[in-house]
C-alpha cells in the first residue's frame, strides 16, 4: 500500500513536531533549573571570574516571557521540592 505525498508530508510534519517539542522540554528544564540555581545562589561565595557569566545568565532569564518562566519553573519544581526534603533529613 503506496502512501500519498500529502500523507508523507504530514508524517514528516508530525515526526518534526514531535522533535520540536522535545527539545522545548529540554530547554525547558535548562531554564528551569538554572532560575532555581540563581535564585539559591550566595552571590557573596561566587566566585569573581565568574560574575560575568551568572550577569549574563540572569539576564537571559530575566528577558524570558513570564509564561515560559512558569513553565519551567513548574517543570522542574518536583524535582526541587524533593531535593529540599532530602536536605531537610
Amino acid at each position: 500500500m503506496s502512501t500519498t505525498p500529502a500523507a508523507n508530508e504530514v508524517a514528516m510534519l508530525r515526526a518534526q513536531l514531535e522533535l520540536l517539542m522535545t527539545e522545548r522540554e529540554n530547554l525547558l528544564r535548562t531554564v528551569g533549573a538554572a532560575s532555581v540555581f540563581i535564585a539559591n545562589l550566595d552571590a557573596e561565595t561566587l566566585p569573581e571570574a565568574a560574575w560575568d557569566a551568572g550577569d549574563i545568565l540572569a539576564e537571559c532569564l530575566n528577558d524570558l516571557p513570564e509564561d515560559t518562566l512558569h513553565d519551567a519553573l513548574e517543570l522542574v519544581r518536583p524535582l526541587v521540592v524533593k531535593d529540599l526534603e532530602n536536605a531537610k533529613d
